[in-house]
């Protein structure tokens, strides 16, 4: 066969994988959002809990703490006075998590909610975690004491870990409860805020690495909201893979590849004690 026939041959497959990897990027680039828009989303979305306006969460499939439930009769029905609120914009899935903390004496709260888009800021899923008086370590003043006082401001631009870095850093730490070999990147000082309880002294020690249940405990089901800009990923999860997993939100901060921050927020089962990591053993009746 002749030689120009095989250079034409490789000429068309190259051009035809360019054409192809062109489009895959086109792709890519389509279904991504941009961080202002995300930030108006949250924006509003904090806006109008303080009113419990729900009109633009109402043609969104919601679940609380990991069931179907229905926007009008959950806690965003209600007007809510928050204390504090801090949310993680995803440009790449379109979506965000945002934290709020409510210390009103008639009825505090913690939530955490991680909401999905399209691109064009249609929002079509809401799942919310929603804790308070019973729930793992619950104190709302106490998690807005401390909760205020971390800075996860924009990390510069040049500084920032990659997106593959930051979720590899929070699957090490929640890999620990199951493979107790797992490397994780501990930062120095790396500080823990599990419902109101706080493992920070202030300290240039201060450390995350303060062990974990003995017993094989799996981290499940996850699903990221991760922030780039904020070295920040959302981690919802099942706290033990099974039909008794607590219902869970993971929440890290990385700077420069290593844990500085973990928030914690666990529904606990009231027919069920012990901690969240025993949540296997639980035989309710």
């Amino acid at each position: 066969m002749p030689r120009r026939y095989y250079s034409n041959n490789i000429n068309m497959w190259s051009s035809i994988f360019e054409l192809v990897a062109f489009l895959t990027l086109i792709q890519i680039a389509a279904a991504q959002c941009s961080y202002s828009m995300l930030q108006e989303l949250t924006k509003s979305y904090v806006s109008s809990r303080l009113t419990g306006q729900i009109s633009a969460l109402s043609t969104a499939v919601y679940t609380e703490n990991f069931k179907a439930a229905t926007i009008q009769n959950s806690v965003h029905s209600q007007a809510l006075r928050i204390d504090h609120n801090r949310s993680l914009h995803d440009t790449t899935q379109c979506a965000t998590y945002t934290e709020l903390i409510i210390t009103d004496s008639r009825h505090p709260y913690v939530i955490g909610t991680q909401m999905r888009y399209t691109p064009e800021g249609q929002l079509t899923q809401i799942d919310s975690l929603v804790t308070d008086a019973g729930d793992w370590l619950f104190n709302a003043t106490g998690t807005l004491y401390w909760a205020t006082r971390e800075d996860w401001s924009p990390i510069p631009e040049a500084r920032r870990d990659s997106r593959a870095v930051i979720k590899a850093g929070a699957d090490a730490y929640l890999d620990l409860f199951s493979n107790k070999s797992t490397v994780v990147p501990w930062g120095t000082p790396c500080a823990r805020l599990e419902g109101g309880s706080y493992t920070g002294q202030g300290r240039p020690t201060d450390s995350c690495n303060l062990g974990v249940p003995s017993r094989v405990v799996y981290m499940a089901n996850r699903r990221y909201v991760l922030d780039e800009t904020v070295g920040a990923v959302d981690v919802f999860l099942s706290f033990g893979d099974c039909t008794t997993g607590r219902p869970d939100s993971h929440e890290f901060r990385l700077e420069g590849g290593k844990l500085r921050f973990i928030h914690t927020i666990t529904m606990m089962d009231p027919r069920c004690g012990g901690l969240p990591s025993e949540a296997c053993l639980c035989r309710p009746t």
